[in-house]
């Protein structure tokens, strides 16, 4: 059988992959010092590591390694987008190699960005002492502190799926107490969520008609993927890959296979199950009743059941024990959800006005609103399709769940913007989708919260402002850069090439 001779872009390790490695590298180093080690690491011992992990000329030098590695990892980026829209990049294998240069680095740094990896670990060692995560917090694990867990989360109770807390018993069982070598088994999990979106993308796009290279840039090579799904080793990376293998599948005729993985997304983090009504409406086929569809969506609903009693068994959690700790998340009150932002500035202004402190009602009551415009957006969703392909629902589903849920953490976008990049961006929507990819990278290398008080400290809002100068700067070095963020008389889209091919798409999706 004749076999496809893989081949890159003349020139693409000079132009691309080099700079996103210098600047991974810069992040890596960077990473010792304001990267999260265990308080019992021996490491910490190290004469240079303490050097840069508690003096102020270290933590400053590697602060400055890692803001400089962002702006170079951004700008590559940004160069990256400008060829591939413009069709100077032909060959995938480009952005794929390109970006394993770019995650090399990242692979041995400890944890950055975020410490919840010691938290998963944590809830492994829970459930090998006989504990349900479900009921407690991982504070009655001796020597949890000591282990790296945010003090915040050490009484909440874990709201991820039974699959990932198989994934946790797993890891936490094979690293035995060692809480860094647990977060290094996790960042291969993530990894392989990674993977998962890369093989997707080419099937997914093409199916609705983008060009995947365009895709694989936004989609999968954004900073965000590398400082989230990489450095950060957060499962969201392995449930969203699940998700994107599962269109595939569901695309490809796989129907039960499809909801099998898609479930699986689920039992990572339940944020997932959004899924499941868009593969039922596949499996029902174009033009098909309702009666139909309900048939499909039934079906999908049993195994997805089937699939969660089965995972929950091997937990040892009980069936439905995550549904009672889906609200640990939302003990957080961030700035970034636009519910949670709008309670706290209502209640703060009737603070300030000196009519007590309601600050929680006022939240509570947005929230409250927020969810229930979030049910009938995603009701709308599954029911008026509106010319949109099934991908796109999901991606929108998403979309939704950020804009209008409780709370948001910088790495929710990746939840929908690789379903986004497959199936089409017009000019605006990518100088929109740049622009917010940038802003939370500036918000990630800030400040590795995003909790209520992170535009509050003074030394945070400080570091922001000079974050955001240098990769300002970072992102408009030259023409084409600007002319991607700002646009011009040669902007791109990632549109299919014309609406018959929109059209196209949805048709191959539910045919």
């Amino acid at each position: 059988m004749p076999t496809r001779r893989i081949s890159t872009d003349p020139g693409w390790f000079g132009l691309y992959a080099l700079p996103g490695f210098l600047g991974s590298a810069f992040i890596a180093i960077g990473g010792l010092g304001v990267g999260w080690f265990p308080l019992s690491a021996d490491i910490l011992q190290w004469k240079f590591i303490d050097f840069v992990q508690t003096e102020t000329i270290g933590l400053a030098l590697t602060r400055s390694f890692v803001v400089v590695g962002a702006a170079l990892i951004l700008q590559v980026w940004l160069v990256v987008g400008v060829d591939a829209l413009h069709g100077k990049i032909l060959r995938l294998e480009t952005i794929y190699f390109s970006l394993i240069a770019w995650l090399l680095p990242l692979l041995v740094t400890p944890p950055l960005f975020s410490r919840d990896v010691y938290s998963y670990f944590m809830q492994g060692k829970m459930q090998l002492a006989g504990n349900n995560p479900y009921e407690s917090g991982v504070s009655v694990v001796p020597g949890w502190f000591q282990s790296g867990v945010d003090p915040l989360w050490g009484d909440a109770p874990t709201p991820y799926g039974p699959v990932f807390l198989l994934v946790e018993k797993a890891i936490a069982a094979i690293s035995q107490d060692s809480s860094l070598v647990a977060s290094y088994l996790f960042r291969l999990t993530s990894l392989a969520g990674v993977v998962f979106i890369c093989l997707s993308i080419p099937y997914l796009a093409k199916a609705h008609g983008v060009n995947p290279v365009s895709a694989a840039w936004i989609g999968v090579m954004n900073p965000l993927v590398l400082m989230h799904f990489v450095a950060g080793s957060h499962n969201d990376a392995l449930m969203v890959g699940l998700v994107c293998i599962a269109m595939v599948l569901a695309l490809r005729g796989h129907f039960i296979s499809g909801v099998v993985v898609a479930t699986l997304a689920l039992g990572i983090k339940p944020v997932a199950i959004v899924l499941l009504p868009f593969l039922a409406l596949i499996a029902a086929g174009s033009g098909a009743s309702w009666i139909r569809r309900a048939k499909y969506g039934a079906i999908a609903g049993l195994i997805a059941l089937s699939t969660l009693f089965i995972t929950s068994a091997l937990a040892e959690t009980g069936p439905f024990g995550w549904i009672g700790s889906l609200s640990t998340p939302g003990t957080v009150k961030s700035w970034l959800s636009p519910t949670t932002a709008i309670g706290m500035l209502i209640g703060g202004s009737i603070r300030m006005l000196g009519f007590g402190n309601v600050v929680d009602t006022s939240v509570g009551i947005t929230r409250l609103i927020g969810s229930v415009i979030l049910a009938i957006v995603l009701v709308l969703l599954v029911v008026r399709p509106a010319g949109r392909s099934a991908t796109r629902g999901v991606a929108l589903s998403f979309v939704a769940l950020v804009v209008l849920g409780p709370v948001v953490q910088p790495w929710y976008l990746l939840w929908s913007i690789p379903l986004l990049a497959v199936t089409g961006l017009s000019h605006k929507q990518v100088r929109l989708m740049v622009l917010a990819i940038a802003a939370f990278t500036i918000h990630g290398i800030a400040n590795s919260s995003a909790t209520a008080d992170t535009f509050l400290e003074l030394s945070d809002g400080i570091a922001m402002v000079l974050a955001g100068i240098t990769l300002g700067l970072a992102m408009l070095a030259s023409t084409a850069e600007r002319s991607l963020i700002l646009g011009d008389n040669t902007e791109q889209d990632m549109l299919p090439t014309s609406a018959a091919e929109i059209e196209s798409a949805r048709e191959r999706e539910l045919a």
